[in-house]
């Protein structure tokens, strides 16, 4: 009985210890074997991006300056028209007769004026060899100047009345696209209420966008020295629009409300692919900077920010936190947290520990 105990203890102890020695063997940090790059500074564009919404260049409302019956409608709506392209007709019959009248009153104004004239010039010559008095003279002047400012008043209501007559043809102030007419033929149109509008016209060639950055991206962008500011859309089916654009206004204040400041853009648009009134993507860029860029795929993000693992000289993993730019490609573009010299691991990231051992593979 006794020998049998004490083998019992024998085995038992040796199993003990082979346990140990395994749980020590486990406990130890295997070698991972990943890939890596040393990262480097590199020529990289300064570029923000933003949310826009496109609007026209020029943007005008076509009405009414006369009170009349709209008569005809000279347009298909959603057309491209050139600058003074028939749009509407107005009646114009009332406004002939108006005009008539107006050249018909001038005319007896013009004969008063002659007849007043000559009657001048006669009584003139009479006062001067004394046959009538001075007075009847100067009577004849002064009617004469009466007759002449009369003249001058029905011109002015004859070319108000051609005038009137010509605002019966509403033409296109600009050229550009056409919105819906507003007014539907047969309609009395007033310039003194909103009848008067008729319909609208949109410069698309070329086309605004109107976009907002941050305060830091607006400040980036002035110390970036760069003068030839170059600005891209995406449209909403991702594609990127094929024509870049040029920064035209860019605003003086910081909207105390969002912390962004205002920003426009011009793009030429031909083809018109770009409506008034769509939601873009905007790049800007502003020359180029010198900075780090690493894969995307490197990048990983915890409770405090985004990181990446680098290999120190003593082949252990490390994670390094890093402030991230904007994303290039494939890759992100490094602000702060890495250096030239530093080798970011790009592979086998979940099986990384501080401190493991890592070897780093050969390219291929």
């Amino acid at each position: 009985m006794k020998l049998i105990l004490a083998i019992t203890a024998i085995v038992l102890a040796g199993c003990s210890q082979g346990d140990a020695r395994q749980q020590k063997k486990a406990d130890a940090p295997a070698t991972v074997t990943v890939a890596a790059i040393e990262v480097a500074p590199q020529a990289v564009p300064v570029s923000f991006e933003a949310v826009g919404r496109t609007e026209g260049s020029r943007e005008v409302q076509v009405r009414s300056r006369i009170a009349g019956i709209l008569e005809k409608q000279m347009y298909g709506e959603g057309d491209s028209v050139k600058a003074g392209a028939p749009l509407f007709r107005i009646e114009r019959a009332p406004f002939e007769i108006e005009a008539a009248q107006a050249r018909a009153s001038l005319a007896q104004e013009q004969a008063r004026n002659e007849l007043a004239a000559q009657e001048l010039e006669r009584l003139q010559g009479l006062a001067d060899r004394r046959a009538i008095s001075r007075k009847e003279a100067d009577q004849a002047a002064s009617t004469a100047r009466q007759s002449a400012a009369a003249v001058q008043m029905a011109q002015a209501r004859l070319r108000q009345a051609e005038l009137n007559l010509s605002y019966t043809n509403v033409n296109a102030p600009i050229g550009g696209v056409t919105g819906r007419a507003l007014q539907s033929v047969g309609t009395l149109v007033q310039p003194s209420n909103d009848s008067a509008l008729l319909t609208t016209i949109t410069q698309a060639d070329p086309i605004w966008v109107r976009f907002s950055l941050s305060e830091a991206e607006y400040s980036r962008l002035r110390n970036s020295g760069e003068k030839d500011i170059q600005v891209g859309v995406e449209l909403a089916d991702g594609k990127a629009y094929p024509a870049m654009g040029q920064l035209n206004f860019a605003g003086s204040t910081v909207d105390a409300a969002t912390g962004t400041v205002q920003m426009r853009a011009e793009l030429p648009n031909a083809e018109h692919q770009l409506l008034a009134g769509q939601y873009v993507r905007v790049r800007v860029v502003a020359g180029t900077e010198q900075a780090i860029v690493v894969p995307q795929t490197a990048v990983l993000q915890n409770e405090t920010g985004r990181f990446v693992w680098v290999a120190g000289g003593d082949g252990k993993a490390l994670p390094r936190q890093i402030r991230a730019g904007q994303w290039l490609g494939d890759n992100w573009v490094v602000l702060d947290g890495l250096k030239a010299g530093d080798v970011v691991i790009l592979d086998n990231l979940a099986r990384l520990r501080p401190g493991i051992s890592v070897q780093i593979k050969k390219p291929g």
